[in-house]
């Protein structure tokens, strides 16, 4: 009887811990006790669904919910909330040139036209339309993209393209280009997670990326698992970058046992707008050489250059000038697009990147995970087509392209001296020059008052001013810290994008707000 009982206990509290219960019995007057631990509440990463849904916020990818993107983050939703209220807003938080009045290049949007309705090729006025080196550039490229732009292409674009872009590279740079080792993109932003998406295989996997940056790298880090670890540009120098600072950086990271697998620089930079030198650039390879790190260069804006003494140099060139074992042994990543430039074509999402002294077996890699969005868009690999072989001198095109290209970058050049000499002009504001890219970093200085009403609003400092100014002038720019900055600081980032003829009320309308921020605050 005894036996049996005990049987009996056995199994009840093998039930019983299987499903997690705590369970007692008495056999003969003794007790016993499970020895499992006591019933827990069961954690929302063991649930299949909460509230009738499986994909409920609280069990989503935990790398999803910890990422940020603060250009399209809290200002830019009341942005949008107050657009829609009927109050006029101007946009300066993203680059996005065509948004804020810039005209595409006639060119490639005649090109773009011809390929998307290619029964225009067939309309016996087309050449009253359509200048003649056009009509023959999207004959050639209709010939290229078979069944048209609405088929797929390879995964990593279409051929020709990818041919055009090895020469342009090479044009510039004086160094041979491979267009197996380039893959066409929607936008450089697509091609970037594309590598890190490589790169990052855990948490301990880290990339060096300069602070302040572009959220596009601490968001896709951190969406992929790995760690951001920062060096911090000199603001009082420029916004410079110092080997001194990437040595800091790398020591304390590999000293916390991380693996610190690549090396960001955004030349010119964004947000803050620098242009490196060539000196800089030798720096860098020579640190990725000596420290075994793929260096990935963004190079997105290398068209817009706003000063002479720094005239933008590829990475590429750079190292390849620099000879053995510079040349064939550092790994190197080289991103640009079409959405920057004198382009502005955000909307076409046309980008590549060429890998350079990568190994033969990542790069299939590679091409396997593009392979799983099938193609790259048509439409932004014939814009980028356009970019890198645009018309030449003695081409029906020629003279048009180049004027407004040049008319687009003397006024990008003007603009930047608008908004900079603005900014310096005010009280408790400090910008370095914008040499370079799209875009003005300023710091503020906050009075003690505003930063401890930002801190009772529950706001960072720099935050509270962004949307002060948003509700104020329906300027909409980016808070500082949404990029990184030194403790104490606040910055925010602004677009040089509005025209010039909007500039000017920009500037003012900045003016007169912050001066009645510091009145109310100081």
């Amino acid at each position: 009887m005894v036996r049996k009982e005990a049987t009996r206990l056995v199994t009840a509290l093998f039930r019983a811990s299987n499903k997690g219960i705590s369970s007692s019995w008495s056999v003969g007057g003794t007790r016993l006790k499970s020895a499992m631990p006591e019933p827990q509440e069961t954690k929302d990463e063991d649930l299949h669904h909460k509230d009738g849904k499986v994909l409920h916020p609280h069990l989503l990818n935990e790398n999803v919910m910890k990422t940020q993107y603060a250009v399209r983050g809290e200002l830019y939703l009341r942005a949008e909330q107050l657009r829609k209220e009927g109050k006029e807003i101007i946009f300066t938080n993203v680059g996005n040139p065509h948004a804020l009045g810039a005209k595409p290049l006639t060119f490639p949007r005649q090109v773009l036209a011809l390929c998307a309705a290619p029964f225009l090729l067939d309309n016996p006025r087309v050449e009253e339309l359509f200048p003649a080196d056009a009509i023959a550039r999207a004959k050639k490229t209709l010939s290229a993209f078979k069944g048209g732009v609405g088929a797929y292409t390879d995964s990593r674009g279409n051929p020709m393209v990818r041919e055009e872009v090895a020469r342009f590279i090479e044009k510039r740079d004086g160094v041979v280009s491979n267009p197996d080792h380039i893959f066409l993109t929607d936008g450089a932003s697509v091609a970037v997670r594309l590598c890190l998406n490589a790169m990052i295989r855990h948490e301990r996997d880290a990339v060096l990326v300069p602070i302040p940056q572009y959220p596009l790298y601490s968001a896709s880090i951190r969406l992929y698992g790995g760690t951001l670890v920062g060096y911090f540009l000199d603001e009082r120098r420029g916004w410079a970058l110092s080997v001194e600072e990437l040595r800091r950086a790398l020591t304390e990271a590999r000293e916390e046992g991380k693996l610190v697998r690549g090396l960001v620089f955004i030349n010119p930079g964004n947000p803050t707008g620098q242009c490196l030198s060539q000196e800089n650039l030798k720096e860098l390879i020579q640190f990725a050489y000596e420290e075994r790190i793929v260096l990935m260069a963004d190079e997105v804006y290398q068209e817009n250059v706003y000063q002479d003494e720094r005239p933008f140099v590829s990475a590429k060139k750079v190292m390849h000038e620099m000879g053995e074992p510079y040349r064939s042994h550092v790994e190197l990543l080289s991103f640009h697009t079409v959405s920057k430039g004198t382009a502005g074509e955000c909307g076409l999402r046309g980008g590549y990147v060429e890998l350079t002294n990568i190994h033969p077996g990542a790069i299939e890699e590679v091409y396997k995970c593009a392979s799983i969005n099938l193609s790259p868009n048509t439409m932004g690999q014939i814009a980028l087509s356009c970019l890198v072989n645009p018309p030449k001198p003695g081409d029906p095109s020629y003279e048009l392209y180049t004027k407004e290209k040049a008319a687009e970058l003397a006024s990008l050049r003007r603009r930047a001296h608008m908004v900079t000499d603005g900014f310096n002009s005010l009280e408790g504001v400090t910008c370095n020059f914008t040499e370079g890219a799209m875009y003005s970093f300023p710091q503020i200085k906050l009075p003690p008052k505003a930063i401890e009403a930002a801190k009772a609003a529950g706001k960072a400092g720099d935050v509270f001013y962004c949307l002060k100014l948003l509700e104020t002038t329906g300027i909409s720019t980016v808070p500082g810290s949404g990029f990184g900055q030194e403790e104490g600081t606040f910055h925010l980032r602004t677009t040089i994008l509005p025209r010039e003829e909007v500039m000017s009320s920009f500037v003012e309308n900045f003016e007169k707000f912050h001066k009645d921020f510091m009145k109310q605050y100081s």
